[in-house]
């Protein structure tokens, strides 16, 4: 339709639509109202969406329009590679998506105005971007690319859409390969590239450590710490005295361990178990670190604003100084350290009987690594079973506490999805040499479960106080995802019991339990993991759904973890008697703030170490050109299968590589089907692969089927 003549339209139907006599009517309606031919009734529905994208009009769920009510929101908005993106509105939920071609000029990060215009289904929001507020993004990292009389910068952020455009002069001698920090000084727009200036070189392509320092440029993680920051840290950092043991609780006495990888040095938790009489006396201490980062210090500020240690591959970003981390706060062998105790007396069933939390001063005797208690508990090894024949039968009554506490939790419905981590060997030079999956063993399964009962301990006491907290808190599953999983899960012969749009962890616990060993576990286990929401900080304790406990909390890592340090602070405060209401004041002012930012500085260091496993997994995969693997379809998509190998790389098998049939995508069942030989291929499915190619840039290995594999309709039957 000629756009005079769709305006001239547009002003008809609004015109009828705003009308006060006017009742709310479907398109079918509309047409015979305003006598419109069946085949011109496409014409309405493009009249129709072009007024719903500049917000004018509204459409109901059962597909009635109306006039808007001003339904223009403000969000930031997320572009994906492909062009499209969403816009996130504070304070909602879902996300508003935006067509690739209603972008309109904005950018990866801008903060938008859009108007909202759904689909005549009503299925999702979708909208437009009518106006662009600011822009969100200062600076880009990026590969330079050098020409005669110019450059141009290839954003490392496949999001951004387009290269940006460097005069010579701005270029600070950048030469092709160098990754450089380039600042936006002209956003362009339609016609034209947006331009900017390179602020800073940071490293060839080919040296060791550039890719990975690009990623923690790119996603604004601080390396340094401030020289006052520093300086504090070595002020505070001194041994612990016989005044700072004043009025703890000395257990130095006790018989106490760490557990931890062989290459961890900030120890920030020890455990101690006894047994009398059939109960246990299990202490989990944690170190003190609110006594050397005071609150509003230098120290804390910056803490804060971290938020959170960063796991990358090749190195470990801190959120405190190493002279704290690695020293007076890590609860190293054989010397006092001051911490916060949790000791619980637990009953043979694993109920917390009772419990105490304690300022006290300890000394851990011996520093165990996962490896080697593994071998003693699994492997039985004589060794080490002689090095450590002091703790043997302790190390035993832990691995038999464990298993009745994770029975426990599986009796309420805690969920547990047992998907192996990735353990990533480097190379002098940062080069990927072995990746592997990082499986959980009995050592590990005894800190996690000690961890756990003492999180949920702790939570339970400070939500029944009334105090000012911050819990760990994890939402009830979208009920229209769960519905659309109950309804997959039934071509299976499996069920859920749903309740009043929602559903009990113990369904999912049971579900999973049932798949176990089937050829659809994996399939299964993915898209109920997708159902799930993500956890948070949150100051109002509404429970944990994914482990079925109604009070959770983050106590156990405050060297790592600014809630857990925040944690810390209010349990002195109520221990010693300052929880007054100027302080409940203070806290109330305080935590709403501290557990949104750290749950975005969680996530935002959550996407940095998958960023850089995928960086090196792509690096590891670009030696095996050519060659074959077996692997299993972890996702299916329009464009293609997603194929896991067992060393935990991924990749894409794109659906142009498919070339025996058409195939079609079917969201329902999350399987390609083809046209003609109705050959599907689904999750979970075993196939063999070759690696065709890597793009180290994109991040992406793609794959090809070694043969076409996947099962006719009448093979099934067979």
């Amino acid at each position: 339709m000629e756009k005079e003549q769709l305006e001239k339209r547009k002003k008809v139907i609004y015109d009828l639509i705003r009308d006060p006599l006017y009742v709310p009517m479907k398109v079918k309606e509309m047409a015979v109202l305003l006598s419109v031919a069946k085949e011109q009734r496409g014409e309405l529905e493009e009249v129709l969406n072009a007024l719903l994208a500049e917000g004018k009009i509204e459409v109901s769920k059962r597909g009635r329009f109306s006039k808007a009510k001003g339904r223009i929101y403000t969000g930031t908005f997320t572009r994906h590679a492909r062009g499209y993106g969403f816009v996130a509105i504070e304070g909602e939920e879902e996300e508003i998506f935006i067509p690739a071609g209603q972008v309109n000029g904005a950018i990866h990060m801008d903060t938008v105005q859009v108007a909202i215009a759904p689909s005549l289904t009503g299925k999702r929001r979708e909208g437009t971007i009518v106006k662009v507020l600011s822009h969100g993004l200062r600076q880009v990292i990026g590969t330079y690319q050098a020409s005669q009389n110019f450059g141009f910068v290839v954003p490392d952020d496949t999001r951004l859409g387009q290269d940006i455009f460097i005069p010579k002069e701005r270029s600070k001698g950048a030469v092709t390969g160098h990754k450089t920090v380039v600042e936006i000084t002209d956003y362009g727009s339609s016609q034209k590239k947006p331009e900017g200036k390179v602020v800073e070189i940071l490293g060839h392509i080919n040296d060791p450590g550039t890719d990975i320092l690009s990623l923690i440029r790119a996603y604004d993680l601080p390396m340094e710490f401030p020289v006052k920051v520093l300086n504090q840290a070595e002020r505070v950092a001194r041994e612990v005295s016989s005044a700072d043991m004043a009025g703890r609780m000395d257990i130095r006495d006790w018989r106490m361990v760490t557990i931890d990888g062989e290459d961890a040095k900030d120890l920030d938790d020890a455990v101690s178990l006894t047994e009398e009489d059939g109960m246990y006396c299990l202490g989990v201490h944690i170190a003190d670190v609110t006594n050397y980062v005071q609150e509003r210090s230098a120290l804390d500020v910056e803490a804060l604003e971290r938020g959170t240690s960063v796991y990358l591959v090749d190195r470990v970003i801190p959120m405190l100084p190493h002279t704290l981390s690695n020293g007076i706060c890590s609860l190293n062998q054989g010397e006092d350290r001051l911490a916060l105790s949790c000791i619980m007396t637990i009953d043979p069933k694993g109920k917390v009987v009772d419990h105490k939390i304690k300022e006290t001063v300890i000394r851990v005797d011996r520093r165990m690594s996962y490896t080697d208690v593994k071998k003693i508990l699994e492997d039985g090894d004589a060794a080490l079973m002689d090095e450590y024949r002091d703790f043997v039968p302790m190390f035993q009554q832990m691995q038999k506490l464990a298993g009745i506490l994770r029975e426990k939790r599986r009796k309420r419905g805690s969920v547990d999805f047992d998907f192996p981590e990735t353990k990533i060997t480097l190379d002098e030079k940062g080069h990927p040499v072995e990746i592997r999956p990082y499986e959980r063993n009995a050592a590990t399964k005894i800190i996690e479960d000690f961890m756990l009962i003492a999180n949920e301990t702790v939570a339970e006491d400070f939500f029944w106080q009334q105090a000012p907290f911050v819990y760990r808190t994890h939402d009830n599953p979208d009920s229209e995802k769960i519905q659309k999983l109950s309804a997959f899960i039934n071509n299976f012969g499996y069920s859920i019991h749903i309740g009043q749009d929602e559903i009990h962890p113990k369904e999912l616990q049971k579900l999973l339990q049932k798949i176990e060993g089937s050829p659809e576990e994996l399939l299964i286990s993915r898209l109920t993991l997708r159902s799930m929401k993500q956890a948070r900080y949150s100051v109002i304790g509404s429970g944990h759904f994914g482990l079925a406990a109604p009070y959770y909390c983050h106590f156990t890592s405050p060297i790592r973890r600014y809630p857990d340090l925040q944690i810390h602070r209010i349990i002195k405060d109520c221990l010693r008697g300052r929880m007054n209401e100027k302080r409940t004041e203070h806290y109330d002012k305080i935590l709403p703030e501290v557990a949104k930012h750290s749950s975005e500085t969680e996530r935002r260091a959550d996407e940095a170490e998958r960023e850089t496993e995928k960086m090196k997994k792509t690096e590891y995969m670009s030696h095996f050109i050519g060659e074959e693997f077996e692997g299993v379809i972890s996702g299916v998509t329009a464009w293609g299968l997603y194929i896991e190998l067992p060393n935990t790389v991924e990749g894409l098998v794109h659906i142009t590589s498919l070339t025996d049939d058409y195939y079609e995508y079917l969201e329902s069942t999350y399987e390609l089907a083809g046209r003609v030989t109705n050959r599907r291929y689904k999750l979970g499915q075993k196939v063999k692969v070759t690696v065709v190619s890597t793009d180290l840039l994109q991040r992406t290995i793609d794959f090809e089927l070694a043969e076409q594999q996947g099962e006719t309709v009448w093979q099934k039957k067979a």
